[in-house]
């Protein structure tokens, strides 16, 4: 019984610090894991990042933070880590080659939830499709096109690639290219295009719509219009005026050319 209680009094003195040590680093690290893990949520809550992305963000912090508490506490014990340390990174790298498209795909899908270059709705062109957002997800995002057709683009490629967002801004200028045939009255046809715009109660005042003869074509004189709408008013405008100025030049003596040759045969005696 003695020896007994020698040996005992030799194991406590000999690992009961490190006993102590280690109890107290996995209870003060797992109350600071804790604190982080919620600190972490409320910042992805005053982000608005998307409630998917946060709990799933929140949910990796955390894990990854009791893992690193744990293995401070066995090291803190006394247990030899290196080897299981070096045995986890290796695994870990074998499994991120096998999932290096998937992984590029899901940190492409935390950049796009995160950043918001574009929201569910949007009308975007990117990847050369172009659509509205209906969804966004970890790994994909899935448009709708004009014509009903879903598109389905990896997150990876649509995050670092370049895109245009049709929908950021509340105004979007129109464009149009019309022209009339050599001989017709320059300054009746500018007059009829902005007395189109002006009618049409979709046409912003400000700006003000710009008209001007571009070049001297071939067969016509081009003008440049451009006026400012809101954005969702965009084709409307923009089919409606195409077909007022063929209607209306029409009606005012204005021609529409179209590409014509002169042939000129000289016989020969």
């Amino acid at each position: 019984m003695e020896s007994f209680e020698i040996d005992f009094a030799a194991l406590l003195s000999q690992y009961g610090p490190n006993i102590l040590f280690a109890i107290i680093t996995l209870v003060v690290g797992l109350w600071i894991a804790g604190l982080l893990t919620k600190l972490t949520k409320k910042l992805l809550v005053k982000a608005d990042v998307e409630t998917a992305l946060q709990t799933f963000l929140a949910s990796l912090v955390s894990i990854l933070l009791k893992v690193m508490v744990y293995i401070t506490a066995l090291t803190v014990l006394g247990v030899a880590m290196t080897s299981f340390i070096a045995i986890l990174a290796a695994a870990g790298f074998a499994i991120g080659l096998a999932l290096s498209g998937t992984l590029q795909n899901f940190a492409g899908g935390v950049m796009i939830l995160l950043f918001k270059p574009f929201k569910v709705g949007h009308f975007i062109d990117a990847q050369g499709h172009m659509g509205t957002v209906k969804e966004i997800q970890i790994f994909t995002t899935i448009l709708k096109t004009p014509d009903n057709k879903t598109i389905i683009i990896p997150n990876g490629p649509l995050s670092t690639g370049s895109l245009t967002n049709f929908s950021v801004e509340p105004t979007r200028r129109v464009d149009w290219t019309f022209g009339i045939g050599y001989g017709d009255d320059v300054d009746k046809a500018t007059e009829v295009i902005k007395r189109l715009l002006a009618e049409d109660e979709r046409v912003l005042k400000d700006p003000e719509p710009f008209i001007a003869v571009k070049e001297l074509g071939d067969s016509s004189v081009d003008f440049t219009v451009r006026a400012w709408v809101n954005a969702p008013d965009f084709w409307g405008v923009f089919f409606r005026m195409n077909e007022l100025v063929y209607k209306t030049f029409d009606k005012e003596g204005l021609s529409i050319p179209f590409p014509q040759r002169d042939v000129h045969i000289y016989n020969e005696k």
